[in-house]
């Protein structure tokens, strides 16, 4: 065995004998029906994450028909084999807890069996990052096939998209505007279709950086799942999953410190949602590249917001499509990005844009660099006294009027807490506190839930109270909104200034400045951080303590710390 092995004789197990283990693996793979002819070609892997569980990837049987026609044209053999699917809404306590677990199995199922190339079917929220994380680990050759959002619904003649308009009318819901029947009738057309949200949550966030990254075919970040495109789509990956097998073309020459500044920059473009700075700076970290708070404001200060979509703008997903896409938001800001970046076509990101069509855009969704929908990008990063490791907000999505503000404090120390006491009558809250969660980050036992989207106070709400600042060291789901300060580091759980406030405490946020301050003199804090700490079990045995035991902060992408290579 001395030819450079092709297909099904990579990685041989082991029986002390390779010629042996070829013969084996030979014999049991012509069980499967394989012919001789067949045996003897590439083979490309493709990592399948349909779920019973998981609503967004229903329609994937089909779309792994088109890869498997895309591989088969193109010469070589398709193989699917299953690995974790993480359904958003169907896991407890959280997706983000089993993520770091998804990117493992992916990592080891690309390096162990015996494939070419990959291709990583994945389409919501964690299973696009998990998949980009255990890619660049093992460092095949992979190509991301994204599933593609939903179409939108109907109620009333409006048209609705899962999952901002969930919360709209939930908001509407609890402060009395909606009835119990019609929350039940909003329900049934929130999510009509497979896909992943319609919004530019987080799903569709990771989408777009898969792209800007490099990582998927050009144009197949917003077709919708539904869509015919997106079948085509499918077998074009197939196809360029073939020509990468024998490129050379692994992710560390794709996801670089140049092509992790163009995603940052789209990030910033789209208004896209703030779990996709864990997400991308996790899978930076997977190929040994920090990614900087402080260059994430440099970038955020220097990008426009162009992308008019819910839960920033009015569109959707497929109005995103429509009016010209990734490729026409990428032209628009073509002099911040890194042109000589690789992507999985073999060509650079200049050589992409350069050989698109310049075709008409919607204007309505994608606005002209002239004349963009805010001047700045959507994100920003805080630091100060209560946040010494930083932390995010989503400014585009906040109420300017609370950009700078100061409030007391109403803490609540943990999720059962903020569930028993967020609607109490006798809540001794007003429009100006700040709303504080405790003990909701990753070291806490619910791993960083999307809990930072705290509701408004019920007898607020039924006031007409529509946003406050909320402040926690949990998530948000990429489709919510408002004024909140999420990630905070270190977390409450680990012991962070988070965990020091009390009620009745004054904080102070300035997004000029970009500082979150507690302002409580130092004397006083020390006092308090002699005080016994909240201490929470640890899981003794499995994942959990794997979890309890390796998680970093919100800084470091929540990875585990033995997975992240070193810079």
């Amino acid at each position: 065995m001395t030819k450079k092995p092709v297909g099904f004789a990579h990685g041989l197990t082991n029986y002390g004998d390779l010629d042996f283990s070829l013969y084996l693996r030979r014999s049991f793979a012509r069980s499967m029906g394989y012919s001789k002819e067949m045996l003897a070609k590439p083979v490309i892997g493709i990592a399948y994450t349909g779920s019973g569980f998981n609503n967004c990837h229903r329609h994937f049987p089909e779309l792994l028909e088109a890869v498997k026609r895309g591989v088969l044209g193109a010469g070589a053999l398709p193989v699917e084999f299953p690995t974790i699917s993480l359904g958003e809404v169907f896991l407890a306590p959280t997706s983000l807890k089993f993520r770091n677990l998804m990117s493992i199995d992916t990592e080891e199922m690309i390096r162990a069996q015996p494939m070419d190339a990959v291709v990583l079917m994945g389409g919501c929220d964690k299973t696009v990052p998990a998949q980009l994380m255990g890619a660049v680990s093992a460092n095949r050759p992979a190509i991301q096939l994204i599933g593609g959002p939903m179409m939108t619904g109907r109620y009333k003649g409006e048209k609705l998209g899962a999952c901002t308009d969930c919360r709209r009318f939930w908001a509407k819901y609890r402060a009395g505007e909606v009835s119990d029947t019609e929350i039940g009738e909003v329900e049934g057309q929130l999510a009509v279709t497979a896909g992943s949200c319609a919004v530019m949550g987080t799903a569709s966030t990771m989408a777009c950086i898969a792209e800007a990254l490099g990582m998927t075919l050009p144009g197949t970040a917003a077709i919708p799942a539904v869509h015919a495109d997106r079948l085509r789509a499918a077998e074009a990956t197939g196809v360029a999953a073939v020509r990468l097998a024998t490129s050379g073309l692994t992710p560390d020459k794709i996801v670089t410190k140049q092509s992790v500044e163009n995603a940052i920059r789209v990030l910033m473009a789209i208004g896209g949602s703030t779990n996709a700075v864990i997400h991308l700076t996790a899978i930076a970290g997977r190929a040994g590249i920090d990614v900087s708070l402080k260059r994430l404001n440099e970038l955020s200060d220097t990008t426009p917001v162009l992308v008019n979509l819910k839960p920033v703008g009015n569109g959707y997903m497929e109005d995103f499509h429509s009016a010209g896409g990734m490729g026409a938001l990428m032209r628009e800001i073509k002099d911040l990005l890194y042109l000589d970046a690789m992507t999985v076509t073999g060509e650079t990101l200049g050589e992409r844009l350069a050989g698109e069509k310049a075709a008409w855009v919607d204007r309505t969704i994608i606005s002209e660099r002239a004349k963009p929908l805010e001047p700045e990008g959507g994100l920003v990063a805080l630091y100060g006294n209560l946040a010494p490791g930083g932390a995010i907000l989503k400014r585009s999505a906040a109420d300017q009027r609370l950009f700078e503000h100061e409030g007391r404090a109403v803490v609540f120390s943990s999720l059962a807490d903020l569930a028993a006491r967020i609607d109490d009558p006798k809540l001794d809250v007003t429009a100006d506190d700040i709303l504080v969660l405790q003990n909701a980050g990753p070291n806490a036992p619910e791993c960083m839930p999307e809990a930072g989207y705290l509701p408004i106070p019920k007898k607020l709400a039924q006031k007409g109270v529509k946003d406050m600042v909320r402040i926690s060291d949990a998530r948000m789901s990429g489709t919510a909104y408002g004024t909140i300060v999420l990630h905070i580091t270190p977390d409450s759980a680990s012991g962070g200034p988070l965990a020091l406030v009390r009620n009745g405490d004054r904080i102070k946020l300035s997004i000029q400045r970009r500082t979150i301050d507690l302002l409580v003199d130092e004397a006083e804090l020390a006092k308090r951080r002699a005080e016994p700490r909240q201490t929470f079990e640890v899981p003794k045995r499995g994942y959990g303590k794997l979890f309890a035991d390796e998680i970093t902060g919100a800084d470091l992408g929540c990875d585990f710390r033995f997975l992240r290579a070193t810079p």
